[in-house]
């Protein structure tokens, strides 16, 4: 059987260091419970300020220095809509992560049944 190893074995050692270098960086944006819990909400869809506010129930200025954290990162873009400033998820590796997250934390499971069938 192939592994991981065997099927990179030929991969370019300089590319997979920028590769661990983005996924690393990545990975640190998305390992803050407040960021995690912003980039759900935002993977549902487009949310302002004030309903990212309400829904995620983080205060306002943790939330403008997370969503600040999550813009330089460019893992969300925003538009202004008049005084409205949207936010979106711009980053497909990050709803990667989120459902392989989701599968393995908030989906629910069966139960737990020992008996075999």
């Amino acid at each position: 059987m192939e592994t991981v190893a065997t099927q990179h074995a030929e991969y370019n050692l300089d590319a997979m260091r920028g590769s661990a270098y983005k996924a690393s960086s990545l990975l640190k944006a998305m390992g803050n419970a407040d960021r995690l819990m912003l980039l759900c909400q935002l993977s549902q869809g487009e949310h302002c300020v004030s309903d990212l506010e309400q829904k995620v129930g983080i205060g306002q200025p943790t939330l403008s220095q997370q969503l600040g954290v999550l813009r330089e990162e460019m893992l969300v873009a925003t538009r202004r809509d008049g005084k409205q400033i949207y936010y979106r998820v711009a980053s497909a590796p990050v709803l990667a992560v989120l459902q392989v997250l989701y599968a393995q934390f908030c989906a629910p499971r069966p139960p737990f049944n020992d008996e075999a069938d």
